[in-house]
């Protein structure tokens, strides 16, 4: 009963932060939008596993490690930061495109891209590793099972991916596919300007002591 409870404010406690505006919702909306619904899931996807990889990291001790080291956390907000700052650019100087390709920047198959974007992305800010480890040490019992801490690193993963994939079903619909395309360019560069400034958000945010 005590490990369901953890779980289920683990839960609540992740769904909102999901929910809450940042990079990820921004590319996930765009793709979706400006591609198809089914790269725009599957960008939804690259998210859940990216989180997943962070909650694992946390339930591992990374917080620990990155706390202990902070000129690696540092590195890799930098590191981060100036990757949404690239994106955002590239996603600016192709405002108005009919389709978002972005497959220079990871190369790979075009199948392939969305889910390795959204990967990255969730990937590029090590603070969500910090803010899991964080709710965890929360909610988390003093005494936890191996497959207790598998269902939450399995929780994790549905509530990113699951979200994210609300987004791209919701945007990728008639209506709002249309709206995109008649406010395309200023849309591609708002969705580019707000990348941008929460890349060097997280860059500058390295750079203080």
């Amino acid at each position: 009963m005590q490990e369901l409870t953890a779980l289920a404010g683990i839960a609540a406690a992740l769904a909102l932060g999901a929910a809450s505006p940042g990079p990820s919702f921004v590319l996930v909306a765009r793709t979706a939008a400006a591609s198809s619904r089914a790269q725009g899931v599957a960008a939804a996807l690259g998210m859940g596993l990216g989180g997943l990889v962070f909650a694992l990291a946390a339930l591992a001790g990374l917080q620990a490690l990155l706390l202990a080291l902070p000129s690696l956390y540092l590195a890799l907000k930098l590191a981060g930061g100036l990757y949404l700052a690239y994106l955002g650019i590239r996603i600016w100087r192709g405002a108005g495109q009919a389709r978002l390709d972005l497959g220079p920047a990871l190369g790979g198959a075009r199948a392939s891209r969305p889910f390795l974007l959204g990967l990255v992305t969730q990937l590029s800010n090590p603070k969500t590793a910090i803010v899991y480890a964080s709710v965890f040490a929360a909610f988390l019992p003093a005494q936890s099972t191996p497959v207790f801490k598998l269902a939450v690193a399995a929780t994790v993963f549905v509530i990113e991916a699951g979200w994210y994939s609300l987004v791209a079903l919701a945007l990728s619909t008639t209506a709002p596919r249309q709206a995109y395309l008649r406010y395309q360019v200023w849309v591609d560069r708002a969705a580019g300007g707000v990348m941008v400034a929460l890349g060097l958000k997280l860059a500058v945010a390295a750079q203080r002591p």
